[in-house]
């Protein structure tokens, strides 16, 4: 990492850690308004314009790890499968056959030469090519060149692979921009796939996506478990472009380590700060990871309805060679799933409380200025004018994004607002 920015990220957790307020110029935020967590026209226009227009991360390459593995994917409410091809080259298409819809793709996953619909048996190769159907006599001029399956904007950043459903969306790494150069940091092209679950929870997406972009609650539901270690009171906050963000936290007591990771294989060459300080990284609209050495969780987060969602738990980490998974990594996985049912425990009862009258609007403090750059963002996307006037959120922070210069012939880049 570079080394002007670490010492940026320091200086500006010395300065969070002995301010009296707020810096000097920085906007009273607005309520973010109730409204938008329940309207459902609000909720489809999210959908729409955001989470089908957006990368978003979808598996590892572990989970399609040879030539005609496949695997379907769902989160964004379209059926869709990854599939290897003959090429190595790891592609996404919608689970949908060019003849009548049914499905080529009916195992949740498996391996395959091609892939058939089992209703009237037409066929597609690793490519999505139709390279067979029945009684082929009986069709008119069928050109099968133009009946292969739709395929879906699919790129990776080393083992990691992202999907957008937009065909004109900006490739992967120019969307991600410095969240990309982060990932990059821990060698994704060598991290395994560790585990991964699934967890439902009762409530809008988004009053979960909020608990993640702050520090400001570890005193009240983390007293026993992450706060007895981070020091929220000097967490520096970087605001990107494009929604993007970090969450920089330093520890309580310098040179603490992490008892959990003790003994496990770390990505060779990784600059020790990440080891030093716990460091939160957020690609819009869903990607939270803490960055480590010894591996990371990668926290997505899905909606399934308006007042429903699931959040997926994957970890990625080095290679421990042969054998069956470190018993450390199951407590290590336990410890975490407990840290997360802390900040689940209220996400039902929030959502009955903003479908109700008694919630109105959220005020945010400049500790959750992440939480409010989020909302503006998806203003943004959806387009202002399409945004009913009472629940918009105006752009009051675009002074305080950190524009970042990723030319790799610069060595620095500007410091932290």
């Amino acid at each position: 990492m570079n080394p002007n920015e670490v010492q940026a990220i320091k200086d500006q957790q010395a300065y969070e850690s002995k301010r009296g307020g707020p810096p000097e110029g920085f906007p009273q935020l607005p309520d973010i308004p109730g409204d938008r967590y329940v309207d459902p026209e609000f909720n489809k226009l999210e959908i729409e314009r955001m989470w089908h227009k957006s990368w978003v991360y979808a598996i590892h390459s572990d989970e399609v790890p040879e030539v005609g593995s496949y695997v379907q994917w769902t989160r964004l409410g379209e059926p869709l499968f990854f599939i290897r091809g003959e090429d190595n080259e790891v592609r996404c298409f919608y689970n949908t056959c060019r003849h009548r819809g049914a499905p080529v793709v009916t195992e949740e996953n498996g391996k395959s030469r091609g892939v058939t619909c089992k209703y009237h048996g037409w066929t597609y190769n690793t490519r999505g090519e139709l390279i067979n159907l029945r009684d082929r006599r009986d069709f008119v001029d069928l050109d099968m060149s133009c009946r292969g399956l739709i395929q879906v904007r699919c790129e990776n950043i080393g083992n990691l692979y992202f999907v957008n459903l937009d065909p004109e969306a900006e490739p992967l790494r120019d969307y991600l921009g410095p969240a990309a150069r982060d990932l990059d940091e821990v060698k994704p092209d060598t991290l395994i796939l560790v585990d991964k679950q699934a967890i439902k929870v009762n409530c809008n997406v988004k009053i979960l996506l909020d608990a993640f972009m702050e520090t400001y609650h570890l005193k009240s539901i983390h007293q026993n478990t992450v706060d007895r270690f981070l020091d929220h009171r000097g967490t520096a906050i970087t605001l990107w472009d494009k929604g993007h963000s970090r969450m920089v936290t330093p520890y309580k007591r310098e040179g603490w380590k992490d008892p959990g990771v003790k003994g496990l294989p770390e990505v060779e060459g990784v600059d020790p700060f990440f080891e030093n300080t716990n460091y939160s990284l957020f690609a819009y609209p869903n990607f939270v990871s803490p960055v480590a050495p010894a591996g990371i969780p990668v926290l997505c987060f899905w909606p399934d309805s308006i007042d429903t969602m699931t959040i997926e738990v994957h970890w990625f980490a080095p290679s421990w060679g042969d054998g069956e998974r470190p018993e450390r990594w199951d407590m290590r996985i336990k410890n975490f799933v407990d840290i997360l049912d802390e900040d689940l425990q209220f996400a039902d009862k929030i959502q009955k409380s903003v479908e109700s009258a008694g919630l109105r609007g959220f005020p945010l403090n400049y500790q959750e200025r992440r939480i409010y750059h989020w909302h503006a963002e998806l203003d943004k996307r959806i387009g202002e004018a399409d945004v009913p006037e009472h629940m918009r959120v105006p752009d009051k922070l675009g002074d305080w994004i950190t524009e970042v210069d990723l030319t790799p012939a610069k060595a620095s880049v500007p410091a932290e607002s």
